[in-house]
Protein backbone atom coordinates (compact mmCIF):
# COMPACT_ATOMS: atom_id res chain seq x y z
CA UNK A 1 0.00 0.00 0.00
CA UNK A 2 1.11 3.55 -0.73
CA UNK A 3 -1.24 5.81 1.20
CA UNK A 4 -4.67 4.70 0.03
CA UNK A 5 -3.35 3.32 -3.28
CA UNK A 6 -3.13 -0.45 -3.62
CA UNK A 7 0.34 -1.22 -5.02
CA UNK A 8 0.46 -5.02 -4.90
CA UNK A 9 -2.02 -7.37 -6.56
CA UNK A 10 -2.32 -9.43 -3.36
CA UNK A 11 -2.58 -6.48 -0.95
CA UNK A 12 -6.32 -7.07 -0.35
CA UNK A 13 -6.86 -10.49 1.32
CA UNK A 14 -8.58 -13.06 -0.92
CA UNK A 15 -8.61 -10.63 -3.87
CA UNK A 16 -6.25 -9.91 -6.72
CA UNK A 17 -6.21 -6.34 -7.99
CA UNK A 18 -5.10 -4.81 -11.28
CA UNK A 19 -4.74 -1.16 -12.27
CA UNK A 20 -5.45 1.90 -10.15
CA UNK A 21 -7.29 0.48 -7.13
CA UNK A 22 -7.71 2.63 -4.02
CA UNK A 23 -8.49 1.44 -0.47
CA UNK A 24 -11.05 4.00 0.74
CA UNK A 25 -11.67 4.68 4.42
CA UNK A 26 -15.01 5.90 5.72
CA UNK A 27 -14.87 9.66 6.22
CA UNK A 28 -11.97 10.09 3.80
CA UNK A 29 -11.86 13.54 2.24
CA UNK A 30 -11.99 14.06 -1.53
CA UNK A 31 -11.88 17.77 -2.26
CA UNK A 32 -15.00 19.21 -0.68
CA UNK A 33 -16.66 15.79 -0.47
CA UNK A 34 -16.52 13.34 2.43
CA UNK A 35 -16.62 9.73 1.26
CA UNK A 36 -18.89 7.30 3.09
CA UNK A 37 -18.68 3.52 3.28
CA UNK A 38 -21.97 1.58 3.52
CA UNK A 39 -20.63 -1.37 5.51
CA UNK A 40 -17.59 -1.60 7.78
CA UNK A 41 -14.76 0.91 7.60
CA UNK A 42 -13.34 0.44 4.10
CA UNK A 43 -14.28 0.01 0.44
CA UNK A 44 -12.47 -0.08 -2.91
CA UNK A 45 -12.38 2.55 -5.63
CA UNK A 46 -11.67 1.36 -9.18
CA UNK A 47 -9.84 3.74 -11.50
CA UNK A 48 -10.13 3.57 -15.28
CA UNK A 49 -9.50 0.00 -16.41
CA UNK A 50 -8.92 -1.25 -12.85
CA UNK A 51 -10.36 -4.51 -11.56
CA UNK A 52 -10.62 -6.85 -8.58
CA UNK A 53 -10.79 -10.62 -8.94
CA UNK A 54 -11.48 -13.60 -6.70
CA UNK A 55 -11.52 -17.35 -7.33
CA UNK A 56 -14.74 -19.05 -6.22
CA UNK A 57 -15.57 -22.67 -5.47
CA UNK A 58 -19.05 -23.35 -6.84
CA UNK A 59 -21.24 -26.23 -8.01
CA UNK A 60 -21.12 -26.93 -11.71
CA UNK A 61 -24.48 -26.32 -13.36
CA UNK A 62 -25.85 -24.28 -10.45
CA UNK A 63 -27.09 -20.69 -10.70
CA UNK A 64 -25.66 -17.89 -8.57
CA UNK A 65 -26.40 -14.23 -7.95
CA UNK A 66 -23.86 -11.63 -6.92
CA UNK A 67 -24.95 -8.69 -4.77
CA UNK A 68 -22.69 -5.70 -4.14
CA UNK A 69 -22.94 -2.03 -3.28
CA UNK A 70 -21.66 0.67 -5.60
CA UNK A 71 -21.42 4.44 -5.64
CA UNK A 72 -20.30 6.71 -8.45
CA UNK A 73 -18.03 9.64 -7.65
CA UNK A 74 -18.24 11.71 -10.84
CA UNK A 75 -20.93 12.89 -13.23
CA UNK A 76 -19.77 10.72 -16.13
CA UNK A 77 -21.80 7.84 -17.51
CA UNK A 78 -20.30 5.25 -15.18
CA UNK A 79 -20.75 1.51 -15.48
CA UNK A 80 -19.19 -1.67 -14.14
CA UNK A 81 -18.29 -4.83 -16.04
CA UNK A 82 -18.69 -8.22 -14.36
CA UNK A 83 -17.20 -11.46 -15.60
CA UNK A 84 -17.14 -15.10 -14.55
CA UNK A 85 -14.60 -17.40 -16.22
CA UNK A 86 -14.28 -21.16 -15.52
CA UNK A 87 -10.81 -22.54 -14.79
CA UNK A 88 -10.93 -24.01 -18.30
CA UNK A 89 -11.16 -20.46 -19.65
CA UNK A 90 -14.35 -21.06 -21.63
CA UNK A 91 -17.13 -20.09 -21.83
CA UNK A 92 -16.86 -16.71 -20.10
CA UNK A 93 -20.04 -14.98 -18.91
CA UNK A 94 -20.02 -11.19 -18.89
CA UNK A 95 -22.37 -8.39 -18.00
CA UNK A 96 -22.33 -4.60 -17.90
CA UNK A 97 -24.19 -2.72 -15.18
CA UNK A 98 -25.05 0.98 -15.61
CA UNK A 99 -24.63 2.83 -12.30
CA UNK A 100 -25.13 6.39 -13.57
CA UNK A 101 -28.59 6.79 -12.02
CA UNK A 102 -28.56 7.10 -8.23
CA UNK A 103 -31.73 5.57 -6.78
CA UNK A 104 -31.21 6.38 -3.08
CA UNK A 105 -30.46 9.61 -1.26
CA UNK A 106 -27.36 8.17 0.46
CA UNK A 107 -25.58 7.73 -2.87
CA UNK A 108 -25.03 3.96 -2.43
CA UNK A 109 -27.13 1.42 -4.31
CA UNK A 110 -27.04 -2.37 -4.06
CA UNK A 111 -26.85 -4.15 -7.43
CA UNK A 112 -27.28 -7.76 -8.48
CA UNK A 113 -25.97 -9.90 -11.31
CA UNK A 114 -26.28 -13.63 -12.02
CA UNK A 115 -24.49 -16.45 -13.78
CA UNK A 116 -24.63 -20.20 -14.36
CA UNK A 117 -21.53 -22.03 -13.23
CA UNK A 118 -19.85 -24.02 -16.00
CA UNK A 119 -17.17 -25.47 -13.72
CA UNK A 120 -16.46 -26.20 -10.06
CA UNK A 121 -13.96 -23.35 -9.82
CA UNK A 122 -14.50 -19.98 -11.49
CA UNK A 123 -12.81 -16.60 -11.47
CA UNK A 124 -15.10 -13.65 -10.69
CA UNK A 125 -14.03 -10.13 -11.75
CA UNK A 126 -15.49 -6.64 -11.26
CA UNK A 127 -13.92 -4.11 -13.60
CA UNK A 128 -14.28 -0.39 -14.30
CA UNK A 129 -14.20 -0.30 -18.11
CA UNK A 130 -13.47 3.43 -18.57
CA UNK A 131 -9.80 2.96 -19.46
CA UNK A 132 -9.60 6.47 -20.93
CA UNK A 133 -10.44 8.00 -17.53
CA UNK A 134 -7.30 9.84 -16.38
CA UNK A 135 -8.50 10.83 -12.91
CA UNK A 136 -8.63 7.71 -10.66
CA UNK A 137 -10.75 9.68 -8.17
CA UNK A 138 -13.58 9.50 -10.71
CA UNK A 139 -13.85 5.73 -10.44
CA UNK A 140 -16.82 4.00 -8.79
CA UNK A 141 -16.52 2.72 -5.22
CA UNK A 142 -17.60 -0.87 -4.47
CA UNK A 143 -18.26 -2.66 -1.19
CA UNK A 144 -20.14 -5.50 0.53
CA UNK A 145 -19.90 -8.19 -2.16
CA UNK A 146 -21.92 -11.37 -1.52
CA UNK A 147 -22.82 -14.50 -3.49
CA UNK A 148 -25.95 -16.66 -3.20
CA UNK A 149 -27.26 -19.79 -4.90
CA UNK A 150 -30.49 -19.06 -6.75
CA UNK A 151 -32.95 -21.80 -7.62
CA UNK A 152 -35.07 -21.90 -10.75
CA UNK A 153 -38.78 -22.26 -9.82
CA UNK A 154 -40.80 -24.07 -12.49
CA UNK A 155 -44.31 -23.35 -13.80
CA UNK A 156 -47.14 -25.59 -12.55
CA UNK A 157 -50.74 -26.29 -13.52
CA UNK A 158 -51.81 -23.86 -10.79
CA UNK A 159 -49.55 -21.12 -12.13
CA UNK A 160 -48.05 -21.08 -15.62
CA UNK A 161 -45.61 -18.37 -14.50
CA UNK A 162 -42.27 -19.26 -12.97
CA UNK A 163 -41.49 -17.43 -9.72
CA UNK A 164 -44.71 -15.46 -9.88
CA UNK A 165 -44.45 -14.66 -6.17
CA UNK A 166 -40.88 -13.31 -6.58
CA UNK A 167 -39.75 -15.27 -3.53
CA UNK A 168 -36.61 -16.42 -5.35
CA UNK A 169 -34.11 -13.69 -6.18
CA UNK A 170 -30.80 -12.05 -5.31
CA UNK A 171 -29.40 -11.79 -1.80
CA UNK A 172 -30.70 -8.78 0.13
CA UNK A 173 -28.39 -7.67 2.96
CA UNK A 174 -30.30 -7.72 6.28
CA UNK A 175 -29.46 -4.07 6.93
CA UNK A 176 -30.47 -2.90 3.45
CA UNK A 177 -33.35 -0.45 3.73
CA UNK A 178 -33.19 0.31 0.00
CA UNK A 179 -33.58 -3.12 -1.58
CA UNK A 180 -31.39 -4.48 -4.38
CA UNK A 181 -31.36 -3.19 -7.96
CA UNK A 182 -31.95 -5.77 -10.69
CA UNK A 183 -30.45 -4.43 -13.94
CA UNK A 184 -31.57 -5.02 -17.52
CA UNK A 185 -30.26 -8.24 -19.07
CA UNK A 186 -30.15 -9.67 -22.57
CA UNK A 187 -32.66 -12.44 -23.16
CA UNK A 188 -29.96 -15.11 -23.39
CA UNK A 189 -28.31 -14.17 -20.09
CA UNK A 190 -29.10 -15.41 -16.59
CA UNK A 191 -31.42 -13.17 -14.58
CA UNK A 192 -30.91 -12.55 -10.83
CA UNK A 193 -34.72 -12.75 -10.67
CA UNK A 194 -35.45 -16.29 -11.94
CA UNK A 195 -38.13 -16.49 -14.60
CA UNK A 196 -38.18 -12.74 -15.22
CA UNK A 197 -36.36 -10.37 -17.56
CA UNK A 198 -35.79 -6.66 -16.99
CA UNK A 199 -36.16 -4.89 -20.32
CA UNK A 200 -34.60 -1.43 -20.42
CA UNK A 201 -31.73 0.51 -21.94
CA UNK A 202 -30.06 1.59 -18.69
CA UNK A 203 -32.62 1.52 -15.88
CA UNK A 204 -33.49 -1.10 -13.23
CA UNK A 205 -36.23 -2.49 -11.01
CA UNK A 206 -35.80 -2.84 -7.26
CA UNK A 207 -36.07 -6.16 -5.40
CA UNK A 208 -37.43 -5.54 -1.90
CA UNK A 209 -38.16 -7.49 1.29
CA UNK A 210 -40.96 -7.51 3.85
CA UNK A 211 -38.56 -6.48 6.62
CA UNK A 212 -38.34 -2.95 5.19
CA UNK A 213 -41.30 -2.62 2.78
CA UNK A 214 -45.04 -3.39 2.80
CA UNK A 215 -44.91 -6.47 0.58
CA UNK A 216 -48.42 -7.56 -0.56
CA UNK A 217 -47.77 -11.28 -0.01
CA UNK A 218 -44.84 -13.38 1.20
CA UNK A 219 -41.49 -11.74 1.92
CA UNK A 220 -40.33 -10.46 -1.49
CA UNK A 221 -41.70 -8.20 -4.23
CA UNK A 222 -40.55 -5.98 -7.11
CA UNK A 223 -40.74 -2.18 -7.02
CA UNK A 224 -40.96 -0.44 -10.41
CA UNK A 225 -38.73 2.59 -9.80
CA UNK A 226 -37.94 3.66 -13.38
CA UNK A 227 -41.32 4.58 -14.85
CA UNK A 228 -42.03 3.71 -18.48
CA UNK A 229 -38.31 3.19 -19.17
CA UNK A 230 -38.31 -0.30 -17.66
CA UNK A 231 -40.53 -3.36 -18.14
CA UNK A 232 -40.80 -6.48 -15.99
CA UNK A 233 -41.26 -9.33 -18.48
CA UNK A 234 -41.75 -13.09 -18.53
CA UNK A 235 -42.14 -15.30 -21.60
CA UNK A 236 -44.63 -18.10 -20.94
CA UNK A 237 -43.96 -21.14 -23.11
CA UNK A 238 -46.90 -23.20 -21.85
CA UNK A 239 -49.56 -21.07 -23.55
CA UNK A 240 -51.36 -22.27 -26.69
CA UNK A 241 -52.16 -19.84 -29.47
CA UNK A 242 -55.90 -19.11 -29.53
CA UNK A 243 -56.54 -20.31 -25.97
CA UNK A 244 -57.77 -18.10 -23.13
CA UNK A 245 -56.00 -17.28 -19.87
CA UNK A 246 -56.49 -15.28 -16.69
CA UNK A 247 -53.66 -13.15 -15.29
CA UNK A 248 -53.99 -11.98 -11.68
CA UNK A 249 -51.55 -9.82 -9.75
CA UNK A 250 -51.17 -7.38 -6.86
CA UNK A 251 -50.14 -3.74 -7.23
CA UNK A 252 -48.95 -2.29 -3.94
CA UNK A 253 -47.72 0.75 -2.08
CA UNK A 254 -44.43 -0.13 -0.36
CA UNK A 255 -45.10 2.10 2.69
CA UNK A 256 -41.86 3.94 1.95
CA UNK A 257 -43.32 7.41 1.59
CA UNK A 258 -43.64 7.18 -2.18
CA UNK A 259 -46.11 9.96 -2.67
CA UNK A 260 -44.65 12.53 -5.06
CA UNK A 261 -44.91 12.39 -8.83
CA UNK A 262 -41.74 13.52 -10.58
CA UNK A 263 -43.42 13.72 -14.00
CA UNK A 264 -45.97 16.36 -12.89
CA UNK A 265 -48.85 14.01 -13.60
CA UNK A 266 -52.20 15.60 -12.63
CA UNK A 267 -53.63 12.27 -11.45
CA UNK A 268 -52.80 11.10 -7.91
CA UNK A 269 -51.36 7.75 -6.95
CA UNK A 270 -49.36 5.22 -8.94
CA UNK A 271 -50.42 3.10 -11.91
CA UNK A 272 -49.19 -0.16 -13.40
CA UNK A 273 -50.08 -1.39 -16.87
CA UNK A 274 -50.19 -5.17 -17.36
CA UNK A 275 -50.33 -6.66 -20.84
CA UNK A 276 -50.41 -10.18 -22.23
CA UNK A 277 -51.56 -11.64 -25.53
CA UNK A 278 -54.50 -9.68 -26.89
CA UNK A 279 -55.24 -7.73 -23.72
CA UNK A 280 -54.02 -5.09 -21.33
CA UNK A 281 -55.28 -3.45 -18.16
CA UNK A 282 -54.22 -0.63 -15.85
CA UNK A 283 -54.38 -0.85 -12.05
CA UNK A 284 -53.81 2.12 -9.76
CA UNK A 285 -53.05 2.53 -6.06
CA UNK A 286 -53.36 5.72 -4.05
CA UNK A 287 -52.34 4.99 -0.46
CA UNK A 288 -50.16 8.13 -0.16
CA UNK A 289 -47.02 6.17 0.68
CA UNK A 290 -48.56 4.45 3.71
CA UNK A 291 -48.87 0.89 2.38
CA UNK A 292 -51.69 -1.18 0.92
CA UNK A 293 -52.39 -3.12 -2.26
CA UNK A 294 -55.00 -3.71 -4.96
CA UNK A 295 -55.66 -6.89 -6.91
CA UNK A 296 -55.70 -6.73 -10.71
CA UNK A 297 -57.12 -9.17 -13.26
CA UNK A 298 -56.77 -9.59 -17.02
CA UNK A 299 -58.48 -12.22 -19.20
CA UNK A 300 -56.90 -12.53 -22.62
CA UNK A 301 -56.48 -14.75 -25.65
CA UNK A 302 -52.98 -15.92 -26.53
CA UNK A 303 -52.09 -14.55 -29.96
CA UNK A 304 -48.71 -16.29 -30.12
CA UNK A 305 -46.75 -18.89 -28.22
CA UNK A 306 -44.78 -18.17 -26.14
CA UNK A 307 -46.81 -15.33 -24.62
CA UNK A 308 -45.13 -12.31 -23.09
CA UNK A 309 -46.48 -11.04 -19.76
CA UNK A 310 -45.38 -7.43 -19.23
CA UNK A 311 -45.66 -4.98 -16.31
CA UNK A 312 -44.78 -1.28 -16.63
CA UNK A 313 -45.17 1.64 -14.23
CA UNK A 314 -46.94 4.52 -15.98
CA UNK A 315 -45.35 7.28 -13.91
CA UNK A 316 -42.16 8.55 -12.32
CA UNK A 317 -42.20 8.94 -8.55
CA UNK A 318 -39.97 10.06 -5.69
CA UNK A 319 -40.32 9.81 -1.93
CA UNK A 320 -42.25 12.68 -0.39
CA UNK A 321 -39.43 13.54 2.05
CA UNK A 322 -37.69 15.63 -0.65
CA UNK A 323 -34.67 13.30 -0.56
CA UNK A 324 -34.90 12.63 -4.28
CA UNK A 325 -35.06 8.86 -3.72
CA UNK A 326 -36.73 7.20 -6.71
CA UNK A 327 -39.64 4.88 -5.95
CA UNK A 328 -42.73 3.38 -7.52
CA UNK A 329 -45.51 0.79 -7.28
CA UNK A 330 -44.91 -2.79 -6.19
CA UNK A 331 -45.80 -5.84 -8.28
CA UNK A 332 -46.31 -9.14 -6.45
CA UNK A 333 -48.24 -12.42 -6.30
CA UNK A 334 -48.63 -12.87 -10.07
CA UNK A 335 -50.51 -15.92 -11.37
CA UNK A 336 -51.53 -17.16 -14.80
CA UNK A 337 -54.04 -19.98 -15.41
CA UNK A 338 -55.90 -21.37 -18.41
CA UNK A 339 -59.65 -20.67 -18.56
CA UNK A 340 -62.56 -21.57 -20.80
CA UNK A 341 -63.35 -19.15 -23.59
CA UNK A 342 -65.57 -16.39 -22.14
CA UNK A 343 -69.16 -16.42 -23.36
CA UNK A 344 -69.97 -13.79 -25.96
CA UNK A 345 -71.65 -10.80 -24.37
CA UNK A 346 -75.23 -10.14 -25.45
CA UNK A 347 -75.76 -6.62 -26.73
CA UNK A 348 -78.79 -4.90 -25.22
CA UNK A 349 -80.35 -2.47 -27.67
Amino acid sequence: MSGSSVTGEDAIPYWKTAGAVEYIGSGQQQGDMVLTVPEGAHALRLGGGASVRQQLSVTRGAYYSITFRASRTCAQDEKLSLEVVPVTGYPAQTGELPIQTVYTSCGWDSYSWAFKSEAGIVSFTIRHPHEEEEDPACGPIIDAIAIKTIYQPQPTQDNLLANGDFEEGPYIPPDSRSGVMVPPVDEDHVSPLPGWMIMSYKKVVKYVDAAHFAVPRGVRAVELVSGVETALVQEVHATVEGSWYRLEFSVGDAANGCGASSDYSPSPGMKVKASAGSGETTVGVDFRGAGGCTRGRLEFQATTSPTRVVFVSLGYHTKSDNSGTLCGPLVDDVSLVAIAQPSARRLLL
